[in-house]
């Protein structure tokens, strides 16, 4: 390059810079921000307003990292908009209906221009510029289509960008790395393969060929303005869960998080050894802090909820008609229009109504039980040495069914506290509320299992019609289970002399003597699918709603059968199960014109309720 071409991008550079100052930076020093903070702010905003930038550093006083010098990261994508887009969005939402998630459904619609690549924050905006200029240079060259083939395989099917509009948006890709480094002192590596915009990645084969029929309805040919756009995202936690928080929650210890319906959740899954049975570690994304969180307040959020976009430019040579006002940005996050809300399956009576034409399979965890609260050591703390119970606390049950083992047969076998209680009645009222028809009853052979059924089906006005068939098969992973022999379970007899109105006519698939003590993970999920197939086929085909009460582990290995999914990795498997929390629910409906089953929303709302801890009125008298 030339020597008076080097001294106007310097020229540039200066300029940018010192307009930046001037309409973002200014405001925030005069607030009494350092100028490093207040950079990293803007960058992390997208250097909107000096006024977002203001709240997001409000926010992060806490942030034990705000003064650490991490850059964001930034990345160049080809994104479509118009009737293409929504098209490409409907097949995001059917596939992801009728195929489950994949690893495409993480990421809006899009054509990768370049990898990811830090930024210096006082830099970012000499990155816009770099941008601009890309797109000035092709934008007389820029295709007023861009044609698309369908490609498929077995683990991938998108879209590929062939021929000379491919070549032209390569060197659109090229020209913006070299603008950038230039002018924003960045190493991006532009992308020289193949261009794709994936439809579908890692999914399973046999969803291959529903994937291409729902693909052929994308056709290329729509109408398509394509839009150049920057995003960033934080760097440290590219490999972590992001999670969206559904329900305020106010800490009850010093450790744990305050959360905000709506806000972000960074989770690192190999980080929560700290975190007890349906709780964990994360960083809000809002505050930067870290600290405990009940997991049932969250949902698995996307991995490009959390990224910012900064900047567009739209490669269109005619003006738009129909430019978008300020005004309408709250209808999307981030920049991206949002897909419109698909409405719940129970959320209307004609869906009700057709949830009830159809057999459908509702999976759902037993209740809290009384081990989970109090530990490992619970029945010493409710045992007389002459081994009676007592009740030691309102949330320990009114009182234990007798058992032929007495007393300690329950410490592997715990039943459900008062609370557990409370939430299969509150489960069992809410079903009865949405009008659904249960018609048969399967339960594990676990004393919390058959309690949670039983109160259910009282609740359902259902308990002297509908007798609970004891499925051993369904029982948890018995790897899970302390000692080496299989827990002492409570037999029929014992369960009708204590009022539970138990079938003993079912002949189960898998005798409580059949279970094998610390098997295999292969032989769990077969067990699972051999018992989950008999407990369907024992069913009328014109059934209503089949009900199985089971264990966290149930929800997965009981519907994937079903769904004609393969058995998760053991090591996701584990991960998912501890984050089930009790009365959680899975709701599986039959299609018999395809001949498949579907999972669906459940007939009722999720449940969810804080903690309580114990309170010693001696001890806070004297500590006062």
């Amino acid at each position: 390059m030339a020597a008076g071409e080097t001294q106007v991008y310097a020229k540039v550079n200066s300029k940018l810079k010192a307009h930046s100052a001037a309409s973002l930076l200014d405001p925030l020093l005069s607030l009494g921000f350092p100028a490093h903070t207040a950079l990293k702010a803007l960058a992390a905003t997208g250097r909107k307003t000096a006024e977002e930038a203001a709240d997001w550093l409000r926010c992060h006083s806490n942030d034990p990292s705000l003064d650490d010098p991490i850059p964001q990261e930034y990345a160049l994508f080809l994104c479509p908009t118009g009737s293409l887009l929504e098209k490409l969005q409907e097949f995001w939402r059917e596939s992801r209906r009728q195929c489950t998630k994949n690893r495409a459904h993480e990421v809006f619609p899009h054509i990768t221009l370049c990898d990811f690549f830090t930024c210096e924050d006082q830099k970012v905006e000499c990155l816009y510029e770099a941008l601009k200029r890309a797109g000035d240079k092709v934008l007389g060259s820029f295709p007023p289509a861009v044609p698309l083939v369908l490609h498929s395989s077995v683990s991938y099917l998108g879209f590929f960008v062939n021929d000379s509009p491919a070549d032209v948006i390569r060197e659109f890709a090229m020209t913006f790395a070299t603008e950038a480094a230039i002018l924003a002192d960045c190493t991006v590596k532009p992308c020289t393969k193949q261009l794709h915009l994936t439809l579908a990645h890692k999914f399973y084969p046999h969803h291959q060929r529903t994937l291409e029929q729902l693909a052929r309805a994308v056709h290329p040919g729509h109408s398509c303005q394509w839009t150049a756009a920057l995003y960033s995202r934080d760097m440290r936690f590219v490999h972590y869960q992001t999670l969206r928080v559904l329900f305020q929650y106010k800490p009850q210890n010093v450790d744990e998080l305050t959360l905000s319906p709506g806000e972000y959740i960074f989770v690192d899954p190999t980080q929560q050894e700290e975190a007890s049975e349906g709780w964990a570690i994360g960083i809000s994304q809002r505050t930067g802090c870290r600290g405990f969180l009940p997991e049932n307040y969250t949902e698995r959020a996307s991995e490009c909820d959390t990224w910012v976009k900064h900047r567009t430019y739209t490669f269109s040579l005619a003006m738009d008609p129909n430019p978008r006002k300020d005004g309408e940005a709250s209808s999307r996050r981030n920049g991206e229009l949002l897909p419109p809300p698909r409405p719940r399956s129970a959320g209307s009576l004609q869906a009700l109504q057709a949830a009830i034409v159809r057999r459908s399979v509702l999976v759902v965890r037993h209740g809290e039980r009384v081990d989970q609260i109090f530990g490992k050591s619970w029945l010493q703390q409710c045992s007389t040495p002459d081994g009676k119970y007592y009740r030691p606390d309102l949330n320990f049950p009114c009182s234990l069914p007798q058992r032929s083992n007495g007393i300690k047969g329950f410490e592997n076998d715990p039943p459900l506290s008062s609370c557990g209680i409370f939430q299969s009645r509150t489960a069992g009222e809410a079903l009865l509320d949405s009008g659904i028809r249960i018609t048969s009853v399967f339960a594990s052979p676990a004393l919390r299992c058959v309690q949670t059924a039983k109160h259910i089906l009282e609740e359902l006005k259902l308990e002297r019609k509908i007798k609970i068939k004891v499925e051993p098969g369904i029982f948890e992973w018995t790897k899970w289970e302390t000692g080496k022999t299989t827990p002492a379970l409570m037999t029929l007899e014992e369960l009708k002399e204590a009022n539970f109105n138990v079938s003993t006519e079912y002949r189960p698939a898998f005798p409580i003597a059949s279970l094998l003590p610390a098997e295999s993970y292969d032989e769990y999920v077969h067990r699972c699918a051999v018992s989950v197939e008999q407990v369907v086929s024992s069913c009328p085909q014109d059934a209503g709603v089949i009900l199985i009460v089971g264990h966290g582990s149930t929800l997965d290995s009981c519907t994937r059968p079903l769904l004609r999914l393969p058995p998760r990795d053991c090591a996701d498997f584990a991960q998912l199960v501890r984050k089930i929390p009790s009365l959680g629910m899975c709701f599986c409906e039959e299609n018999k014109e395809e001949g498949k089953w579907a999972l669906v929303a459940p007939p009722v709302k999720t449940l969810t309720h804080g903690s309580n801890s114990a309170f010693n009125w001696r001890n806070w008298i004297l500590g006062n």
